[in-house]
């Protein structure tokens, strides 16, 4: 912004502090109805009038976290299970697309884009009565497999732009010293395309975390069910109280993991992303 005026400098910073309020605003507002006592829900004002710990006790030690504790157990392996295979598959067919000559590599990464944007609410329906059918129901491997629909495409396509950034000559000359196709992948390319990997296993994991179709449709019970599907079975100490505090502690909860995953790998995040961005 060297080449801006001081004007317009100014104008550029108050746009960015505008947009960030609007985007921080529903966050700061979940929080303080989780900080809010039940009594102090309906008052109207932003901030609570004292603060009170009782939304987190009731769903970490409370009547709820026998419906929180292992939704957030579910959300944990099926965003790590479904983050892991997509990683692991995208970088073996981001690879091919990337350094083999073969016709139909355009259709792939089209198709990929296309499945990453694919309404997810329209297969729904057939994949609730096949899970029915073969026994997936309710079961952890059943939300595995279509949390792959949605990270896989998404890490072939942002996984294929890091490969093809990486110099070809370097797994030429490290198969010249001896080294097979494989061990050449494996010790030349995967460490150099580490930052693509990493950035890729996040966006995944991100996806994976916040998914509520699926979680609420081919789910019945708490052994499978995540915790955002969970959220939505909430319920209020009696049938005239509303679980908005629960609900709003459980979701600063779940958010925080999220949260601290950025502030912890950011750098490498914004590398991952920005090396994928500049030809090499």
């Amino acid at each position: 912004m060297s080449h801006l005026s001081t004007r317009e400098r100014v104008v550029w910073i108050l746009l960015a502090v505008l947009v960030a309020l609007y985007a921080l605003f529903p966050v700061a507002w979940i929080v303080s109805l989780s900080l809010k006592a039940p009594s102090d829900l309906t008052n109207g004002q932003f901030l609570p009038t004292a603060l009170s710990w009782e939304n987190y006790e009731l769903i970490l030690v409370g009547d709820a976290r026998g419906l929180f504790l292992p939704a957030l157990r579910n959300s944990v392996v099926v965003s790590l299970a479904s983050t892991f295979l997509a990683v692991v598959l995208a970088t073996f067919a981001a690879y091919a697309i990337a350094r083999l000559d073969f016709p139909g590599k355009r259709v792939i990464l089209t198709t990929a884009l296309g499945v990453s944007i694919f309404p997810v609410i329209s297969i729904v329906t057939p994949l609730f009565d096949l899970w029915r059918i073969i026994g997936l129901y309710d079961t952890i491997p059943g939300l595995v497999i279509p949390y792959l629909a949605l990270t896989l495409p998404l890490s072939i396509w942002v996984l294929s732009a890091f490969f093809r950034q990486i110099p070809w000559e370097l797994e030429q000359a490290a198969q010249m010293d001896g080294a097979t196709s494989w061990q050449a992948f494996r010790k030349v390319i995967v460490p150099l395309a580490a930052p693509g990997v990493f950035t890729t296993a996040i966006i995944a994991f991100f996806i994976a975390w916040n998914d509520f179709v699926f979680g609420i449709s081919l789910t019945s019970t708490d052994r499978a069910r995540p915790v955002p599907a969970a959220l939505a079975f909430f319920t209020g100490e009696s049938q005239f109280e509303e679980p908005t505090g629960a609900i709003a502690a459980a979701s600063v909860v779940v958010t925080v993991p999220v949260v601290v995953l950025v502030l912890i790998f950011q750098r490498r995040i914004v590398s991952g992303l920005t090396s994928g961005a500049v030809k090499g």
